[in-house]
């Protein structure tokens, strides 16, 4: 899959991601949509970092998994007008 961020950076989920992070993405995406505060969405990611790929243990996010995650936030951060 290939996503672009609000500010036009591109990455390709199959080389930029490992498969755990690939993983935790999909579950974000859900939560993009399905969150009612930031904080709620920053807390789904925490979690889901620490818990890992099917509960295999903590996740570190590398750059390219940080930068689409924060371009999440921001995309939740608008939708819910803060």
């Amino acid at each position: 899959m290939i996503i672009t961020t609000r500010n036009g950076l591109t990455f390709d989920t199959d080389r930029d991601l490992s498969a755990a992070e690939r993983h935790i993405l999909q579950k974000l995406f859900a939560w993009e949509s399905m969150a009612t505060s930031l904080q709620q969405f920053k807390e789904k990611k925490e979690e889901a970092l620490r818990k890992g790929w099917n509960r295999s243990g903590p996740v570190k996010g590398g750059p390219a998994f940080r930068t689409i995650v924060s371009d999440m936030q921001q995309k939740v951060a608008a939708r819910l007008g803060k």
